[in-house]
């Protein structure tokens, strides 16, 4: 059977480049097995004749949130084919352990319950983030408390009840970059969480600069086909052990499905990542040099993203592409684009999200496998006209202000 016990992550270092290892993390134990692709486990509960024994070992899960030894027991406790994803994205980070949850919100959820059930209730966080983070760090839902600031904030931000301090880099949807060690050197003995969606380990491993809890929305290009959703995040196993004991409590698992596709999906993020990104870099320099275009942003980190503010009206740009789709998300072999302020960021305030930079003419492009002139003919013939010539020294009425 394939057991929990032959892949728990490893914590020794690192030795194989990460392309080598996205191949084979998470699949050490297979030929000894006899088997060459990952099996898929959907059972949900597992028999056991030792009723003494597993009181030991639940009991054990309850006191130290550590992975059960032996065989599962129930598929709230853990799963083996889960547990593959979960040791294979750990080596790509760098971290102990990781643990996966139903969507990248499940997993920001259950750090914040973490760190609430030590009393640590209050976030200290730096906008852009994701509208939904936002949203939730925001509202109050989970009983949080949230102070909003730049990254030289941090450290004047942080009281004695801090338990978190979060930061999205290359931000949603702006692309904004921080200096991940900076911000780590800020946050003294609170934890940083870097939410690594955008770029993923092939572009850069948040815990080498300091930071301690690694977030992913696994759904965009862990998965990179758009038929999967989850959420994971990277960290030590302490941490680690205490979001096992939230996941058990609160259900929000991966199911076992999800994990197969995520771990068949890492096998592939090296290559689809960087094709995607030179892609994205060439779109992004003809985009500088279009007049229909105001702005254009891409971050230094390089990446498939890119996001640009038309001086025409952006919806419709997004009515018209034929090639790429207009839908939210990212991460996917196909292209896809929307409007941040009508869609992803809706629910932040507007005052905010126009203060983040995630203004009214704002497209955000997740770029993906196409061929770069089928997908820039398709942008050519979505975007407005060129403005109008203007006087020197005049703005014309449609222009955004405040640049």
């Amino acid at each position: 059977m394939d057991t929990e016990a032959s892949i728990l992550p490893s914590t020794t270092p690192r030795s194989r480049a990460l392309a080598t290892e996205a191949v084979h993390a998470g699949r050490d134990d297979l030929a000894a097995l006899g088997l060459h692709a990952p099996p898929i486990d959907l059972s949900t509960t597992y028999p056991s004749y030792d009723s003494r024994g597993e009181a030991e070992r639940i009991d054990a899960f309850a006191t130290t949130g550590a992975r059960l030894d032996g065989p599962p027991v129930y598929a709230r406790l853990d799963n083996p084919t889960t547990a593959r994803f979960e040791t294979a994205l750990a080596r790509l980070e760098g971290t102990a352990s990781a643990v996966s949850f139903a969507s990248g919100m499940a997993a920001l959820t259950a750090v914040l319950l973490a760190r609430a059930s030590m009393g640590l209730r209050h976030v200290v966080a730096v906008r852009p983030l994701y509208g939904c983070s936002d949203h939730l760090l925001g509202a109050g839902l989970l009983g949080t408390e949230v102070t909003w600031t730049d990254p030289a904030g941090i450290a004047g931000a942080i009281r004695p009840d801090t338990g978190l301090v979060m930061v999205e880099t290359p931000a949603n949807p702006t692309l904004a970059e921080v200096d991940i060690r900076a911000l780590a050197h800020s946050c003294g003995s609170v934890p940083l969480l870097v939410d690594n969606t955008f770029a993923t380990p092939v572009l850069q491993r948040p815990v080498e600069h300091g930071a301690r809890l690694v977030l992913h929305s696994a759904t965009k290009y862990l998965g990179g086909h758009g038929d999967v959703m989850g959420g994971v995040v990277a960290c030590d196993e302490e941490f680690a052990a205490r979001l096992r004991q939230v996941r058990f409590a609160t259900g929000g698992v991966l199911h076992p499905m999800a994990g197969y596709l995520l771990l068949r999906g890492l096998s592939t993020l090296p290559v689809r990542v960087r094709a995607a990104s030179t892609s994205a870099a060439e779109l992004c320099r003809r985009l500088t040099a279009d007049p229909r275009i105001a702005r254009v942003h891409y971050p230094k980190v390089g990446g498939a993203m890119v996001s640009f503010e038309v001086y025409g009206d952006p919806h419709r740009v997004i009515s018209a592409v034929r090639l790429i789709t207009p839908a939210v998300s990212l991460g996917s072999v196909d292209t896809l684009i929307q409007h941040p302020a009508s869609i992803s960021h809706r629910i932040v305030d507007e005052g905010d999200r126009q203060a983040a930079g995630v203004g009214d003419r704002l497209l955000r492009m997740s770029v993906g496998l196409e061929d770069v002139e089928d997908l820039w003919a398709d942008l050519c013939q979505a975007l407005s006209d060129p403005p109008a010539r203007t006087v020197a020294g005049t703005v014309p009425e449609w222009l955004p202000t405040g640049r």
